[in-house]
């Protein structure tokens, strides 16, 4: 049987390790904060208390917010290989969303210490993980790959896609999370624009999911739009740092981005006037969709919730 460990039990890395373990397997976890990760231990997970304890598995899962944080939970003093006499785990699948270049320091690093690496970038946010409706992209060594689809499967049934050979997937995520904060930014804008007309957002919005131009994503940030709920699903300052991911691979591959470029400027613009704040560290904590009030500020609204019960299609 394959032994299987997990790192990161946050947004994301919760929902995602709780399907593994509904699929039947068997996981030990690692999570810097021990609380967070205890109640996937009485779902029978094994939360370990060090990083060394997951140097012997043989698939080890890692979602994590930076690639400073998957180095150093790799090969900081206290990480992963810190116990390990010889190599650490088979196979490595990062889930997490990284640069295109840290993630091949990381890969070469893992090479030389005998662990294949496998990257598995989702989509989705934590609904989307207990609704069923992840998917991810994939690339690194097919053979390695090919061993891991299943597991991958458990908590992104959905599908998951394979893109070729090293970082690959991290360009596909890039690029999905760029179309993310264009996308949301012109939703904004023209729910403000149809508001200010005299539509009710939840109106508009409910024609625009039942188009030719509503998706998941559309639906799912309706309530938020609709009654000004900004439960943390992802926040503008990892928003802005994928847009400057997708902004520098532009500049790399010479590919004009004009319209991600307006969107970045829109996001730092939401960043900066919510640091003139009372409690500007808890406000940028909140869900980039807050941006909605930035938004509307600019337009000279005030925003209020609809107090409207609107679905998001994620409904279990």
């Amino acid at each position: 049987m394959t032994t299987i460990g997990w790192i990161g039990a946050g947004r994301m890395g919760f929902p995602m390790a709780d399907r593994l373990l509904a699929a039947g397997n068997e996981l030990r976890i690692w999570n810097r904060t021990k609380s967070k990760a205890q109640p996937l231990a009485d779902r029978g997970a094994t939360v370990v208390q060090e990083l060394g304890d997951l140097a012997d598995v043989d698939v080890l899962f890692t979602i994590v917010s930076t690639g400073d944080d998957l180095k150093e939970v790799c090969f900081g003093p206290n990480g992963l290989f810190s116990k390990a006499q010889g190599n650490g785990p088979e196979i490595l699948v990062d889930c997490s969303s990284i640069g295109v270049d840290e993630s091949k320091a990381i890969r070469a690093e893992l090479a030389r210490r005998g662990t294949e690496y496998v990257v598995a970038s989702v989509s989705g946010n934590g609904a989307c993980v207990r609704a069923g409706k992840l998917s991810s992209v994939a690339s690194g060594p097919k053979a390695a790959y090919d061993r891991v689809k299943d597991l991958i499967q458990a908590f992104a049934p959905r599908g998951v896609f394979y893109v070729g050979d090293g970082e690959l997937a991290r360009i596909c995520k890039i690029a999905h999370n760029v179309m993310l904060g264009v996308v949301i930014e012109n939703l904004i804008e023209i729910t403000l624009l149809a508001q200010k007309a005299g539509v009710p957002r939840h109106a508009f919005l409910e024609f625009m999911n039942n188009g030719v131009m509503g998706s998941i994503f559309t639906q799912y940030k309706t309530p938020a739009l609709v009654n000004l709920d900004w439960s943390t699903t992802f926040t503008p300052t990892l928003l802005l740092k994928d847009l400057d991911l997708g902004l520098d691979a532009s500049h790399e591959y010479g590919v004009p981005m004009p319209v991600t470029a307006a969107a970045r400027e829109v996001v730092q613009m939401h960043i900066g006037l919510a640091k003139l704040r009372e409690e500007p560290e808890k406000y940028l904590g909140l869900d980039f969709a807050a941006l909605l009030e930035t938004m509307a500020l600019a337009a000279g609204m005030t925003m209020q919730s609809e107090n409207v019960a609107v679905p998001s299609g994620l409904e279990t």
